[in-house]
């Protein structure tokens, strides 16, 4: 037994150190969008945010879109992403989401690189 505690001990601080969170903590600019959007998979004033990084825009199971939304044929990639954020009507017009946009671009970077990790 003893043999076995001085294997597994260092074994599972080893798989600790090395193991990787599956999601990052959330910077402080996503705060933003966490006034209506989760990120745990559940719909509130907006759809959730979990699995947005490649995902077609206005195709999350459970909520509902704008017309505009369904018809922007878009994927939320880098680049869309970072348009959206900074202005949304610009990027979709017609959308419903009232919101003034991320004017900082490293803010917008850093909430697009979190996205990527909400799986």
């Amino acid at each position: 037994m003893k043999r076995l505690v001085a294997i597994a001990a260092p074994l599972a601080v080893a798989c600790g150190v090395f193991v990787s969170p599956a999601r990052a903590d959330a910077p402080a600019s996503f705060a933003a969008c966490a006034a209506c959007h989760s990120a745990d998979g559940t719909n509130g004033l907006g759809p959730s945010l979990k699995g947005v990084y490649g995902r077609k825009v206005g195709t999350a199971a459970g909520f509902r879109y704008s017309s505009a939304m369904k018809k922007a044929g878009t994927v939320w990639d880098d680049k869309s992403l970072d348009s959206f954020l900074a202005d949304t009507q610009k990027a979709i017009p017609g959308n419903v989401m009232p919101f003034p946009g991320v004017a900082d671009e490293k803010q917008r970077a850093e909430i697009i690189d979190y996205l990527k990790t909400v799986k």
